[in-house]
Parts: C-alpha cells; sequence; structure tokens
C-alpha cells in the first residue's frame, strides 16, 4: 500500500490509503470533499471507506457528498464508534479493506469520541501506519478540549507508544515547527530537536510536509513523550509522568511563536509515501 499526503485548508492534513493492486483507496479525515474527489478521479481510484479521527468540522464531511444512495462505501467515525459500542475502549473493531487493515485506537481527550488508526498489511515488509489526527503530532500533542492529562498519557503511552516503534506517524496538521520551537524550550540541550528544527524550516521553505515521522523518532525529540527525561521533568518542576504531562500541556498553551512564513491557503501538495 502506498500513502498519500495531501495538504489542505490553512494546516490541514487529509490522506488516501491505496490498495496499490486493485486501485481502491481509504480516505482518512477528508475535510475537502472536491478535492478528494478530483484525486479520484485523476488517479483513476475507487473510494471504498472513509475514516474520520474526530467531529471537528475542518476533519469531518458529510457522506452524501462524495456517494449516491447505493455506493458500496463504508464509513467510520469516532463519533459513530463510541455510539454503537457500550465495551469501549477494549473492544473496536478490526476492519480489512482487501489487502489493507485497520485497528480503531480509541485516544480519547482532545475531543471524547477521538480515535486513531493503525494501518497495516499482512504478511508485508513494509512498516505500518497511524493516523493520529489531533492526538499525536510530529513534535507535539493536542489540545485537552474535552479530556484530561490522564486520558492523553494513557493515549501517548499505552494506546500509541505501544505499537511497533517503526510505525509512519500521519498527523492532522503541520505543526511542526511551532512544536519543535517549545521542544527546544523545554530541552534546550537536545541536539535531535536542533536538527529536527533546521530540517521543518527547509521542508516549509521547499513547501513540502514534514509528515511522516516514525514512533522510534517522536521518542527523541517530542516533548509529551519523554516525561521521564530529566530535563523534561526539570522544565516542569514535576516528577509524576502525568502531572509533567500536565503541566507541559498548560506552558505549550502559553507558548509564544514567533511568526513563520504562512503557509499558502488551499495549496494541494499530493506527495506518495510508499510505507517502507
Amino acid at each position: 500500500m502506498k500513502v498519500k499526503v495531501i495538504s489542505i485548508l490553512e494546516d490541514n492534513y487529509m490522506y488516501l490509503v491505496i490498495e496499490e493492486d486493485t486501485k481502491r483507496a481509504i480516505a482518512v479525515d477528508p475535510a475537502v470533499p472536491h478535492r478528494l474527489l478530483e484525486i479520484l478521479r485523476r488517479e483513476g481510484l475507487s473510494l471504498t471507506a472513509v475514516l474520520t479521527t474526530h467531529h471537528h468540522c475542518k476533519f469531518a464531511f458529510w457522506r452524501s457528498e462524495v456517494q449516491g444512495e447505493n455506493d458500496p462505501l463504508e464509513k467510520s467515525s469516532a463519533a459513530s464508534m463510541v455510539k454503537n459500542n457500550k465495551s469501549l475502549p477494549f473492544s473496536l473493531p478490526r476492519l480489512q479493506f482487501g489487502s489493507i487493515n485497520v485497528r480503531c485506537l480509541f485516544t480519547p481527550c482532545h475531543t471524547s469520541g477521538h480515535m486513531c488508526y493503525f494501518v497495516w498489511e499482512d504478511d508485508c515488509a513494509d512498516a505500518p501506519a497511524v493516523f493520529t489526527g489531533d492526538t499525536l503530532f510530529v513534535a507535539g500533542c493536542g489540545k485537552f478540549f474535552e479530556g484530561t492529562a490522564e486520558q492523553m498519557h494513557r493515549n501517548l503511552t499505552e494506546v500509541l507508544g505501544s505499537l511497533p516503534k517503526d510505525t509512519k506517524v500521519f498527523c492532522g496538521h503541520e505543526y511542526t515547527i511551532k512544536n519543535l520551537k517549545f521542544a527546544l524550550k523545554v530541552e534546550p540541550g537536545n541536539e535531535k530537536v536542533k536538527q529536527m528544527l533546521s530540517w521543518a524550516r527547509a521542508r516549509d521553505d521547499d513547501d513540502k510536509p514534514t509528515v511522516p515521522s516514525t514512533l522510534s523518532e517522536e521518542f527523541e525529540y517530542n516533548p509529551f513523550l519523554r516525561l521521564s527525561e530529566e530535563s523534561v521533568q526539570t522544565f516542569t518542576g514535576k516528577r509524576d509522568p502525568i502531572e509533567v504531562l500536565r503541566v507541559l500541556r498548560k506552558e505549550k498553551d502559553n507558548f509564544k511563536k514567533p511568526k513563520e512564513r504562512a503557509a499558502a491557503p488551499h495549496a494541494l501538495l499530493a506527495l506518495e509515501w510508499g510505507l517502507l
């Protein structure tokens, strides 16, 4: 399979997960339906499923815009799964679309019904992918709009943190430069953060996205995954991981970020990534 990264709106991403043999595709968070349809037609793809990570309008869209009443399109969303499954978070469905497997990961906090999607192919040497919406960003995590530090800690450490470390991370926004500036404030001596910030600025200059990262990389420079590091604990003045996370998120909410060059509105980036 391959993942097509599509930049939409001001700094959002939507994705197409494509089964190359059959030209069937799964859309993740396709908030601009006409863009999705344009790409499907141009690439000769058939849409078999839509996955949405959460209910915010920049991520969700009306199914009727891309399908007729009799079209065989499956749609999975956080809201519908939470509503229809009384035993959350332990019994979420595993979905299959041809050779592509999807495990639904319940990650409430940014919104109460937030879902991430772990995607892989059986008997394939390529790395799996996880679509994290507004739970995990490159070098950051989402705001606690409808949840708690305890929930986000579980999301980052027990749910996402337990996935294979080579898993490629496809998040919902291009916040990488902002996040790395904050990470540098937290850990001014972290050389990996400095290297990543330089790299991310170069990507921005070339109008290229910074996704995907990998989980193993995130543990090197993402302060929200480095809660047990002495430097992060010193910055927060806390030792308990949940308290460290709570202070980090509060500090990030109040972090004043110097202005970077604004991304071109509605610019379309359709970069193909083989999951190697």
